[in-house]
Parts: C-alpha cells; sequence; structure tokens
C-alpha cells in the first residue's frame, strides 16, 4: 500500500478532480430534509437512479413525516417493490417517519448522533443530510469514496468511519460535503472498482496507484 501523500499532493489531486466535476452533486432527488433523508436509507444495496424512479410516487402519496408514519406498511411496499427487499425498505423508512414525528415534532434534526439514533441510518445516511441539506462539512464514506482514498494513498483503512478521519485531516473542513461527491463521480466515470482507466484520469501523474488494477 503506497504512503499517505503529503497535503500539498492531496490539494492538488482535489483542486484538478473538481475542476473536472464542476456540477458534482447527490444524485438522488430531493426538495427537502425529509425526501434526502428517506431517498438515502432507500439507496442502501441499490443505486441512486433506481432509488429516482419510486420516490417521486413515494412522496406525492406521503409527503410529510406525518404522513409516511401512518401509511398502511402494505401500501408503501407496493410503491418501493422495484428495489427489492421491499418489507424491510418499508419497515425502515416508515420507522423513520414515526421516530421524527413521536422524537423530533416532524423535523428532521441536524445532529449527528440524532440523525444516526433513528431506524436505519448511520453515519454514511447521516452526513449524506448534513452535508447536503444544513450546509454542515460532512465527508460520506461510500464504497467509491473509501477506494480512490485508498488508492490515492490518503488512507489504508478499510473502515468508513478510518477513512473518514484519515481523509477530513488532509482536506479542509469547508470542502468535505463536495469533496464526497467529486470521488463518487471520478468513481464512478473514471476510477472503477475493476479496470479504472488511468489513461484518461486527470490526476493519473499524482495517483501511486496509477497502472494498477488494485
Amino acid at each position: 500500500m503506497p504512503h499517505p501523500p503529503v497535503p500539498a499532493q492531496a490539494l492538488e489531486v482535489w483542486d484538478r478532480l473538481r475542476a473536472e466535476y464542476p456540477d458534482a452533486r447527490t444524485r438522488l432527488d430531493h426538495r427537502n430534509p425529509f425526501e434526502l433523508l428517506v431517498a438515502t436509507v432507500l439507496s442502501a444495496q441499490t443505486t441512486d437512479d433506481r432509488v429516482n424512479t419510486v420516490t417521486p410516487e413515494l412522496f406525492r402519496r406521503w409527503p410529510a413525516p406525518e404522513d409516511l408514519a401512518g401509511a398502511p406498511p402494505a401500501e408503501v411496499e407496493a410503491v418501493i417493490r422495484p428495489l427489492g427487499f421491499q418489507h424491510r425498505r418499508a419497515g425502515q423508512v416508515v420507522g423513520v417517519a414515526r421516530a421524527l414525528c413521536e422524537r423530533f415534532e416532524g423535523e428532521v434534526p441536524r445532529g449527528s448522533a440524532e440523525l444516526e439514533s433513528l431506524p436505519g441510518v448511520g453515519r454514511k445516511t447521516a452526513n449524506v443530510v448534513r452535508g447536503n441539506c444544513f450546509g454542515i462539512p460532512a465527508l460520506t464514506v461510500d464504497t467509491h469514496v473509501g477506494r480512490l482514498s485508498r488508492r490515492l494513498g490518503w488512507t489504508r483503512a478499510s473502515d468508513p468511519g478510518a477513512v473518514e478521519r484519515d481523509v477530513c485531516a488532509l482536506m479542509p473542513e469547508v470542502d468535505w460535503t463536495r469533496l464526497s461527491h467529486v470521488l463518487i463521480w471520478h468513481g464512478r466515470a473514471v476510477c472503477h472498482a475493476r479496470r479504472p482507466a488511468c489513461e484518461r484520469c486527470v490526476i493519473a501523474d499524482l495517483c501511486p496507484s496509477a497502472g494498477s488494477e488494485g
């Protein structure tokens, strides 16, 4: 595993990547924190694009936490069935809505601990909501962010919490949320899990893993 680069190298990588993906953002369609929270919970083990095919109907029928909290689980399952695991997913999102109503007066909390206390919500989901809805700097470590951070030598860790700590220590706090999106977009477009396209990567000359498939 390559040694972590000096901060100047990491910042040069960041400068190039954000110039390459100026429009990087979450691909989950949403209009408010509640919708992003539910969409992110639904996105586990599926793609953002697939989630976007079911959320318009989901939020048309149950637009607020109090609506979804009282929704018949079977009806919610029918709407989200295309995602698979509909029984579990329906239980999670209805549970989230009920917890919001019972403990937070129907409002999505800003705090990480409060968000992570909700059913089906972990650190990654909490950071998505905090960073994208409340403007709180937060690095979301998904599979792309973890993979790229290791390939770039920014971390040796596989645990998402450790990856978050290592990468955040290298980057200005104000950039953490956008960095998540940029790394995800680069991971999807170029730095694939198998056969990364190093020949068309804008940071290949700075990447210690360039030319390998690991």
